[in-house]
């Protein structure tokens, strides 16, 4: 696997189903009161971060996601902490619902808004920089996606081409590679794998709905054992 100077190469790698990963993570963010739990799942661009966040999602029925792009549209590569703290996670920790209209969807008039229901048992926060350090009190678990850059960089502009989002095949190369001059060093001094507590390899994805394949610090059973020693 091909990754940035700095980036550790996650391994050795096993295919887990979604419910034990869901039960580590719950082993990992507790129990909290009138709240739901909050996961960050985290990676580089095109790497397989929604993949993983809808496996998430549909084996949780009382769950949604929020995607940093939406809170980062048109208003900035990185520079949208502070909105989805104040304006999302803060909220959602709160045990409020939250119907939120970032301000660049007002200004250029994009319909809709970011919701997320109150009572709901899992919110998964999905995006570059989701396990951002800004955020770390207000998210639950990271979990970092592992993918060789070469080929999220092939199948990153294949889908921008694809979805018609930056124009052709020449225009989407160059927003990727504009993108990539910000995404690196942002990475690269957040480090968002440190604070992971699972790994999922993303250009490994796993065909199944209800599988994936992850690279633990620990093995699983030694993680969650290593967690309720800490709480008991």
């Amino acid at each position: 696997m091909s990754l940035p100077a700095g980036e550790p190469a996650a391994g050795p790698w096993r295919l887990a189903g979604v419910p034990e990963v869901l039960g580590v993570l719950d082993q990992v963010a507790g129990t909290p009161t009138g709240r739901p739990r909050v996961v960050a799942v985290d990676g580089r661009s095109a790497s397989g971060k929604s993949v993983l966040a809808e496996k998430l999602h549909r084996a949780v029925a009382a769950s949604a996601v929020v995607r940093t792009d939406d809170v980062a549209w048109h208003h900035s590569f990185f520079d949208w902490s502070d909105l989805m703290a104040s304006e999302v996670l803060e909220p959602v920790r709160q045990g409020r619902a939250v119907r939120y209209r970032p301000p660049a969807w007002v200004e250029r008039g994009r319909p809709g808004a970011l919701t997320v229901p109150a009572g709901l048992d899992l919110v998964v926060v999905e995006g570059v920089g989701a396990g951002r350090r800004e955020l770390a009190d207000l998210v639950d678990a990271v979990i970092w996606v592992q993918t060789d850059v070469v080929e999220a960089e092939r199948r990153g502009i294949a889908r921008d081409v694809a979805e018609g989002t930056n124009g052709d095949a020449d225009e989407a190369a160059a927003f990727w590679h504009e993108w990539m001059a910000h995404e690196v060093p942002f990475l690269e001094q957040q480090r968002p794998w440190e604070r992971a507590c699972l790994v999922v390899a993303g250009t490994a994805q796993h065909d199944a709905a209800d599988q994936v394949v992850v690279a633990p610090r620990l093995s699983l059973e030694e993680l969650a054992e290593a967690v309720v020693g800490a709480v008991g």
